[in-house]
């Protein structure tokens, strides 16, 4: 697991996944969510704009990440 650090709260998840780079661009992105590959807090999330706040955990298939607010 590995902490990503946000300046502020909340950030929709598939911007999460564009800029830490599990996703190619945020068309890609949203694909994964809406096809239930991506975990929020141990749950598939299907929602492309869920709100991630401080906090939260993100997997795609092997990487998971932690976001923090710094």
């Amino acid at each position: 697991m590995r902490d990503v650090e946000i300046n502020h709260e909340p950030v929709e998840l598939y911007k999460i996944l564009k800029f830490e780079g599990l996703a190619g661009s945020g068309g890609q992105a949203k694909m994964l969510i809406s096809d239930g590959q991506v975990l929020v807090n141990g749950e598939v999330e299907t929602r492309k704009r869920k709100k991630i706040v401080s906090g939260d955990t993100i997997q795609l298939f092997d990487e998971v990440i932690r976001v923090q607010l710094v």
